[in-house]
C-alpha cells in the first residue's frame, strides 16, 4: 500500500518532469502539479522568462476544482513581486489544502518567506521531496544568482593521443556526426557559446544549433585587441544571430565600427596585467547581461584560463578513435597544471558514453582543495 511520502514522491517526480520542458533563462525551471489523492488535476511550468509561474499556470487550469487540493512545485514559491505577482497570493487565494515543495529558492537577492507566507495562512507545507533533484535541475540558476557568474561547460574533442588537430592544422573532423548532433544539443541548451580569437581566426565556426532542432545561443568571442575579420560567417551573420565580442579598452576603435555595422555587439570589459581580457570581469559582464549557462568551446588558452581560475562547473569530452601523432597541434587546454595527479580538476562521477564511434564522457567538475 502506497504511502503518502510515496505519493509525495511520485507526484514531485511528475512536477519535475514538467519543468523541463520550459526555457525560462534567466530564470530558473519550475514545474508544478495540482492533484487530490492521486488523481492529476492540472500541471504547468515556467516556459520563458516574464510568463506567468508554473503553479499559476497550474491553478488556472485547475479552476474551482484546486480548492482542497495540493500542489507539487520543484522551488519554493515566491512570495515577491517580480515581472508577475507573487505565487503565494494565488495559491492562498485558491484554498490548497497543502503545498510540497522540492526545494528552498537559494536567491540571496530575494527576500523569500514562501513558505512561512503559505504555513501563516494555514495551509501545509512539506518541504524537501526529492530535494537533490530539485536542486539539480537549477543548478545553473543557483550559481548565477549565488556568485553572479554563470554556470560554465566546457566542451573538448580530441584525438585517442589528447591531440585537436593534426600537424598542418586541420581538425575536421576528430569525431563523427553522432558527436556533432550532440553537442548541436549542448549548444541548444545553453543560453551563450565562447570561442577565444584563436579558434575563431583558425577554424572560423559559425556556432549555431544545425544538426538538432532548437535555439541558437549568443555568440561570444573574446577578442583582446579585434582582430576579427568583418567577413568571419559568425559576424557575417550577426544581425540574424546574436554575436558579442569581448574586448580590451584599448582594442582599435575603427575595428570596433567596422564590425557593429555587420550586427555584432562590442562589449569592452577590464584588462588582465597580461593586457588581455580579464577574464573573471568577462564572465561577469555576461551573467549581467542574461546568460546564465554558458558553453565554452575553445580555445586551448581560453580553456585554460577558466580552469586554472576553478570557475568551470561541467567538463564535456568527445574522443574520436584515431591517433595524430606527436607533432598534431598540442591538447585542448593551454594551462600551467596540476603538480600531481591527485591535485587535478576531475570529473566526479563520469558518464561514459558512445556517440557512433567516439567516446562521450561528462559531468560535474570538482576540484582540490587550495594548498
Amino acid at each position: 500500500m502506497p504511502t503518502s511520502a510515496d505519493l509525495d514522491a511520485k507526484m514531485m517526480s511528475r512536477a519535475l518532469s514538467e519543468a523541463r520542458f520550459g526555457r525560462p533563462s534567466p530564470n530558473p525551471n519550475v514545474g508544478a502539479v495540482l492533484a487530490k489523492g492521486d488523481q492529476v488535476i492540472a500541471v504547468g511550468h515556467h516556459e520563458r522568462a516574464g510568463a506567468e509561474h508554473a503553479e499559476v499556470l497550474a491553478l488556472r487550469a485547475a479552476g474551482d476544482k484546486a480548492a482542497g487540493a495540493t500542489l507539487y512545485v520543484t522551488l519554493e514559491p515566491c512570495n515577491h513581486q517580480g515581472r508577475t505577482a507573487p505565487c503565494t497570493d494565488a495559491i492562498i487565494k485558491a484554498g490548497l489544502a497543502r503545498v510540497v515543495v522540492g526545494c528552498r529558492d537559494p536567491n540571496p537577492n530575494v527576500d523569500g518567506g514562501g513558505i512561512e507566507r503559505l504555513q501563516q495562512a494555514g495551509i501545509e507545507v512539506v518541504l524537501g521531496v526529492r530535494n537533490a533533484e530539485a536542486r539539480a535541475l537549477i543548478e545553473p540558476w543557483v550559481k548565477h544568482v549565488t556568485t553572479g557568474l554563470p554556470f560554465i561547460m566546457i566542451k573538448m574533442a580530441i584525438s585517442l593521443d589528447g591531440r585537436i588537430a593534426t600537424r598542418t592544422r586541420a581538425s575536421k573532423w576528430i569525431t563523427g556526426p553522432e558527436a556533432r548532433a550532440k553537442v548541436h544539443e549542448l549548444r541548444a541548451a545553453s543560453d551563450a557559446v565562447m570561442v577565444g580569437i584563436g579558434t575563431v581566426l583558425a577554424d572560423d565556426p559559425q556556432l549555431t544549433v544545425r544538426d538538432v532542432d532548437g535555439p541558437n545561443p549568443v555568440r561570444v568571442f573574446v577578442d583582446s585587441n579585434l582582430r576579427v575579420s568583418a567577413g568571419a560567417k559568425a559576424v557575417v551573420t550577426a544581425s540574424e544571430v546574436p554575436t558579442w565580442i569581448l574586448t580590451t579598452p584599448e582594442a582599435p576603435e575603427p575595428a570596433e565600427r567596422a564590425l557593429t555595422a555587420l550586427g555584432a555587439e562590442v562589449i569592452r570589459v577590464a584588462r588582465s596585467n597580461e593586457g588581455r581580457v580579464d577574464i573573471q570581469s568577462a564572465l561577469r559582464v555576461l551573467a549581467q547581461r542574461g546568460i546564465v549557462t554558458l558553453m565554452i568551446e575553445g580555445g586551448a588558452e581560453l580553456t585554460g584560463s577558466v580552469l586554472a581560475a576553478r570557475l568551470a562547473d561541467e567538463l564535456h569530452v568527445f574522443i574520436g578513435p584515431l591517433l595524430l601523432g606527436p607533432r598534431g597541434r598540442p591538447g585542448a587546454v593551454d594551462w600551467a597544471g596540476p603538480e600531481d595527479p591527485t591535485d587535478a580538476p576531475r570529473i566526479v562521477d563520469p558518464k561514459w558514453e558512445l556517440c557512433g564511434k567516439d567516446a562521450y564522457v561528462h559531468g560535474v567538475l570538482a576540484y582540490s582543495p587550495s594548498r
